[in-house]
């Protein structure tokens, strides 16, 4: 027996929670026409988890339908499910039990149609691109380290702090200057307007960032307003949107400098990595200090070429380089007069050699003697001597007197 008829024979006097939702869970899907039912909407807040399955909100002007979609199905799906598209899902009406909420397990889906606010998108898109707001001759350059950086957004925006802190930790030198705005509804338009032309007003704002976390169309819809767009587009100073998730666009996006797919993306699309910034400064220290060594060593180089010039041209240096040339000369003179004085040297020892050779005093030690007679001449032959002659004789060491015996050839004294 089915929970509905058991409650219909009998009813309980109360009834819990689960009890009842079961019971009215049982009664949707066991109706035939909720068992296999066609529903025309606009998708929005469409989600993908990593479950592979899809859930979105289907709605129109009066009422909203939530949807799911299994992992099974949805790998059937050939249309790319997209929020503001209009579309008609099939599939049956069943109860979630663990929020009591009623929903539409889809089977398939085929386009409707574009929805109302994605028709909007692509008319603005088509007028503002006619203007020439998104042309890309228009982007100002993002400039690479910049001193302030004007926000706007939410103050109570749960992106406002991942901004924050991935700008201290990146960049902690920049200043941050917010301009608070609302980022949903319809005074969103206004105050985001306000806020960049209150931040332009400024002449120490480098770059602007325009952000939001992620959410529907709807609640994205503000950064489509013409208002906003236009805003952007006429900034001074260089904008940088990070609206919603990757996959969100807003015309916002296409005006702006430069787009980023999330809002912690654009502040770190703003600002340089500090730990970057230092490698390139030790880069820049180490080429420094090698250039500045290769230009002290040139300028060192030359001003040696220069000192050896002004040397050479110098009284000091001609002295000094006349002093060398009289040393050499003192030097060359020395070894010239000694040259001589040896030579001179050699020629007197070879005199004195042949004069001691010719020395009668010399011949005299070797045991010879002179002998002459009283007029001093020398007996040379037994001839000039007759016996009875006074003879002298000179020998080395003195002179001997003598008288000749006989004349012979051998004389006896």
């Amino acid at each position: 027996m089915l929970q509905a008829d058991l409650f219909a024979a009998h009813p309980p006097s109360a009834l819990t929670v689960t009890d009842l939702t079961r019971y009215i869970r049982e009664v949707l899907e066991e109706d035939p026409v909720l068992m296999n039912v066609r529903v025309t909407g606009e998708v929005s807040n469409l989600s993908r988890p990593r479950s592979g399955h899809i859930y979105f909100t289907l709605k129109d002007a009066g009422a909203a339908l939530r949807c799911v979609i299994w992992r099974s199905n949805a790998a059937r799906i050939p249309h790319d499910l997209q929020d503001g598209m209009a579309m008609e899902a099939h599939g049956s009406i069943g109860v979630y039990e663990v929020s009591g909420q009623y929903q539409l397990y889809v089977r398939s889906v085929q386009p409707a149609g574009e929805g109302r606010l994605y028709q909007e998108f692509l008319r603005l898109k088509a007028k503002l691109e006619a203007e020439g707001l998104f042309d890309p001759q228009l982007k100002q350059p993002i400039p690479e380290q910049p001193h302030k950086i004007g926000v706007v957004t939410s103050t109570n925006a749960a992106a406002l702090q991942d901004m924050l802190n991935t700008l201290q930790n990146r960049y902690p030198l920049v200043e941050v200057v917010l301009a608070p705005a609302s980022v949903q509804g319809a005074a969103a338009p206004p105050e985001i307007v306000r806020a960049i032309r209150a931040l332009n007003r400024r002449d120490d704002i480098d770059v602007i960032l325009v952000a939001r976390g992620g959410g529907s169309l709807e609640d994205l819809w503000c950064f489509n307003d013409e208002r906003v767009v236009r805003a952007i587009a006429a900034s001074a100073i260089p904008v940088i949107t990070g609206v919603g998730h990757e996959t969100d666009f807003t015309l916002s996006d296409f005006a702006a400098d430069l787009r980023a797919p999330t809002p912690t993306a654009a502040a770190v699309e703003a600002t340089p990595d500090v730990r970057d910034l230092y490698e390139i400064l030790q880069g820049s220290l180490y080429r420094l200090q090698y250039t500045f060594q290769s230009i002290l060593e040139t300028h060192t180089d030359r001003l040696q070429t220069v000192y050896n010039r002004l040397e050479r041209v110098s009284p000091i240096y001609q002295i000094h380089s006349d002093q060398q040339r009289l040393d050499e000369l003192e030097q060359r003179s020395t070894r010239a007069l000694r040259h001589i004085l040896n030579l001179q040297r050699t020629q007197s020892q070879s005199l004195s050699q042949r004069l001691g050779a010719l020395n009668p005093q010399a011949v005299l030690q070797r045991g010879y003697a002179i002998v002459s007679l009283d007029d001093g001449s020398l007996v040379r032959s037994i001839q000039q001597v007759q016996a009875g002659d006074t003879v002298h004789i000179q020998l080395s060491d003195g002179k001997i007197d003598a008288r000749t015996l006989e004349n012979k050839r051998n004389v006896q004294v």
